[in-house]
């Protein structure tokens, strides 16, 4: 779920293929504003989340902030980031550097957070393989055998059995599809990394956007030639604001990701995690291991979901965050890669034994071997009081009927956690005008499992080396709903996580429009937010925060909801 071009770049060479890299074509220019995110349909035009109004309704009630902690588990953050460090949590019971567990709470020296993903030696992991892959080979001895038996399976093993099955089609496949070919892809990278290098030379820079090279004219035929080509996947795909460093970068990953799918078909994935952390993976109470590097491997993925949250406001510097008096907690937990069942799980309960109000949990998979350690985790924030949001997924699919982990249904219980949202992306028809609706293409919906849609497509926001750019995902969408978590919890600290997420959902706005139905097909069919997620709409902060006055006004009562009719008295 990292990165803007995660079930978008792949679909579109599949459907497109590489022999139209040379293709000619005009860009398709649009007016949508950096940081549309964050305004008003009525007053600005675009469906964002009225940020304004809801600050200005704050400051006329006269309220003051309280500071509130915000836990991301992701990648890395940037902690010299111009607009971040400001706003980073600084654990008050550490002494910076002197190798000591000053606050006794097992991690040492963890200022900012904590790196679960590290080695105490200083080692970081970086890359790691899906949860397919490991669950496969896992499983393979077991179960890949003719004579087996699955009438005599114990109830564990049947599950386990049927979790092997699943991880089975994705790696080695039932015939029904020809896949990915990652010979294609890597050509692809090639002749757009050359391209870029000729490019850099004839423009005199080595980053440029692809609105920049659109307007980049010249007469030399081989530039022309590395223009037209590496133009085309930035025409194709509507991301003309990217820059050449960012597509090359996410293109990148996406072309290694498929080569280590095809590897796996023949031989195990290699154990990135194993020599570098070397904790006990199958024993949850191993849980003191890693480092305080949350800076380590690639950091863009929690630099720019930090900024949507909580970049520092008015400062004259790149951008404003949602919540003004916020503190981030990294927690590094998410590879390039699946994240693993233990590293989540501890992450959620570390940030909860540290203070976080609202986690922040834009990663997602396929499979869950170890799912009840998270639900133990998610109860434990529950019981705490703590809220978690959820990034949807990034492959059109229905959550309703296919798997999407972590999620908020506990596998023993069969129960659903009350403290959890999960969010999908809208967008606007300037985003994506090959799609044109408010919502997202790439966006996973839901009409049960699925809470509010947030903004998700071209997000300005922070990324590493004090520079800013457009991602899209619900992984962005995600931190805009946390950061409306957070502006709430700020002025009406009191509400339970319940409290909050029904302010969210019940704030939630339905374009009166028909949108279309996230796909990968081109065939658009229409659908309404109403079908797609549980609120019906996309969330607004001030809505939200009205709704949490109200709440917050009934002083002395139990944790009572506004009456549903309210949302419709409100402008």
């Amino acid at each position: 779920m990292k990165g803007s071009l995660k079930g978008m770049m792949i679909l579109f060479l599949l459907a497109a293929g590489i022999s139209g890299v040379d293709a000619q074509g005009t860009s398709v220019k649009t007016e949508l504003p950096k940081g549309w995110h964050l305004m008003d349909k009525e007053t600005d035009g675009f469906y964002g989340i009225s940020l304004d109004k809801a600050y200005h309704f704050l400051q006329a009630k006269k309220l003051k902030s309280k500071t509130v902690l915000v836990a991301v588990i992701d990648s890395g953050v940037d902690t010299l980031h111009e607009d971040l460090k400001s706003i980073l949590w600084v654990n008050p019971g550490e002494i910076p550097g002197n190798g000591i567990d000053d606050d006794h709470n097992g991690y040492v020296d963890d200022v900012h957070g904590w790196n679960f993903l590290g080695g105490k030696d200083g080692e970081n992991v970086k890359d790691d393989s899906q949860e397919e892959a490991r669950v496969y080979y896992q499983f393979k001895e077991q179960f890949g055998k003719d004579s087996l038996d699955t009438a005599a399976l114990t109830d564990d093993d049947k599950d386990h059995y049927k979790m092997w099955l699943k991880a089975r089609k994705t790696i080695i496949g039932d015939g029904t599809d020809n896949g990915i070919d990652p010979i294609l892809l890597r050509r692809a990278l090639n002749a757009w990394t050359k391209s870029d290098s000729v490019l850099q030379k004839a423009m005199g820079k080595t980053e440029y956007t692809g609105n920049e090279l659109d307007s980049f004219k010249t007469s030399v035929a081989e530039i022309r030639t590395a223009r037209s080509i590496f133009l085309y996947p930035f025409e194709a795909n509507k991301i003309m604001d990217m820059t050449n460093k960012t597509f090359l970068s996410e293109f990148g990953e996406q072309v290694v990701s498929e080569e280590k799918k095809a590897a796996v078909k023949e031989s195990p994935p290699e154990n990135y995690r194993k020599e570098i952390v070397k904790d006990n993976e199958s024993d949850i109470n191993d849980r003191y291991y890693g480092n305080n590097d949350v800076m380590a491997g690639d950091p863009l993925h929690g630099t720019h979901v930090s900024g949507i949250i909580a970049a520092a406001r008015n400062n004259g510097k790149g951008i404003d965050g949602i919540a003004g008096n916020v503190r981030i907690m990294m927690i590094r937990a998410v590879p390039n890669g699946d994240e693993h069942d233990k590293d989540i799980s501890l992450a959620i309960r570390y940030a909860v034994d540290n203070g976080a109000r609202v986690i922040n949990m834009s990663f997602g998979k396929n499979l869950s071997p170890e799912k009840t350690w998270v639900d133990d985790a998610v109860k434990y924030a529950e019981s705490k009081g703590v809220l978690l949001v959820h990034a949807a997924g990034n492959d059109y699919a229905d959550v309703d009927t296919v798997d999407n982990f972590p999620n908020p249904n506990f596998k023993a219980s069969h129960e659903h956690a009350d403290n959890w949202i999960t969010v999908g992306a809208s967008s606007d028809p300037l985003a994506e005008p090959g799609f044109r609706s408010y919502t997202a293409s790439f966006s996973n919906y839901g009409k049960r499992e699925v809470d509010v849609f947030a903004p998700g497509t071209r997000i300005y926001s922070t990324l590493p080396g004090n520079h800013y750019d457009n991602e899209a995902g619900t992984s962005m969408a995600a931190p805009v709903v946390t950061g409306v978590a957070a502006l709430i919890l700020e002025y009406y600290p009191a509400l339970t996580p319940a409290q909050v997420k029904y302010c969210i959902e019940k704030s939630a706005v339905s374009p009166q429009a028909k949108v279309y139905r996230p796909n990968a097909d081109e065939e658009k069919i229409k659908s309404s937010f109403a079908e797609l997620s549980k609120s019906g709409g996309i969330v607004n902060a001030y809505v939200a925060v009205r709704l949490a006055d109200e709440l917050s006004a009934k002083t002395g009562k139990k944790a009572l909801p506004v009456k549903p009719a309210l949302r419709n008295k409100i402008d």
